[in-house]
């Protein structure tokens, strides 16, 4: 008897060892500098970060977007890092994120990440089988011109521009400006505006000195001072093959790292060299505003923006900006 309690012991010892070994899961990252990247080396110091809930992420880089969502839609990654845009198809409320001219400045985007990372908003960030477990900013977009000339939208008229073809918004604002789009992707859109086969392309600071978007610019273009929209990553897992509680950790996890993330795409907006910033008008700023309102409220209507996002962040604007002229209007 005392032999086979010894035995019994020993494999509840080892049984308990077992269970709390972690978990392997794989994640895909999506860096358009692949596994040298700023944000593939930033995923390494979350992998060390996550072990202790008991998960071993392997990590495996992707610098074409489309191929990290595809396998991640397959089932080949049980969790991805990807741009707001992407993860529109997992979670319509946070694909909402990156719409047009719905959040100005980087004061609103602090706003509307702290809320949205909090508990309170756990119940947002599950749809389906998806949940994201982390938003971080990425920067705001902005539009890089090969001329100077092209510094507010009516002068855009018949002008070639870099269009991410799989989002909606952009094709509709290239449209309605009267341009022409040149079907693009990540991985694309650097080379054509850099060699002129386009005249127009847009992105955030964050891919100025990466894809050289520089030799684009120069001699006589640069770089318009109005966000056009807010990129951000997103973090999604496939719930059932995580712990329970593991979207709640990461978020208040990525909840700390935001002030970090911060710094970080203001230190890239400020390595863009002055004199290629070009401030617009302020009447095509106005005129701006009003074009991206009116994508956004014919994306709303055809599904394709989350209304309760565009209210979210209407509401947020206008804590910001009580005096602005949306605030006592219905649009979104």
């Amino acid at each position: 008897m005392i032999f086979s309690s010894q035995i019994l012991a020993a494999d509840t010892a080892n049984n308990s060892l077992t269970s709390q070994q972690p978990v392997k899961r794989s994640l895909c990252v999506f860096d358009v500098v692949g596994a040298n990247g700023d944000i593939f080396n930033m995923m390494k110091d979350y992998r060390l970060d996550v072990l202790q809930w008991g998960v071993d992420l392997q990590l495996k880089a992707y610098t074409d977007e489309r191929v990290a969502s595809d396998d991640f839609k397959t089932g080949q990654c049980d969790s991805v890092l990807m741009t707001g845009t992407r993860a529109r198809a997992y979670n319509h409320f946070t694909g909402t994120l990156e719409a047009l001219g719905a959040i100005p400045s980087y004061q609103e985007l602090k706003l509307i990440l702290n809320t949205l990372l909090s508990p309170r908003a756990a119940k947002l960030m599950v749809q389906d089988d998806y949940e994201v477990v982390g938003i971080m900013p990425a920067g705001g977009v902005y539009l890089f011109v090969r001329d100077r000339k092209n510094d507010n939208l009516s002068t855009m008229a018949g002008k070639r521009v870099a269009t991410l073809d799989y989002d909606p918004a952009s094709l509709e604002m290239v449209r309605q400006v009267g341009a022409s789009v040149v079907s693009s992707s990540t991985t694309s859109f650097a080379g054509k505006f850099n060699n002129g086969s386009v005249d127009i392309a847009y992105a955030p600071a964050a891919a100025y000195k990466p894809l050289e978007l520089y030799h684009g610019i120069k001699p006589n273009g640069g770089v318009i001072n109005h966000v056009v929209s807010q990129l951000n990553l997103q973090m999604l897992i496939r719930k059932d093959l995580f712990p329970e509680g593991f979207g709640k950790k990461s978020r208040a996890h990525t909840l700390k790292q935001l002030d970090m993330a911060f710094e970080i795409i203001l230190k890239a907006d400020q390595e863009i060299e002055e004199e290629y910033w070009i401030t617009p008008p302020l009447s095509s700023v106005h005129k701006s505003e009003l074009l991206f309102r009116k994508v956004r409220t014919s994306l709303k209507d055809n599904g394709t923006y989350n209304p309760k996002a565009l209210a979210f962040m209407k509401k947020v604007r206008c804590k910001v900006s009580p005096a602005a002229a949306e605030c006592s209007q219905k649009s979104d």
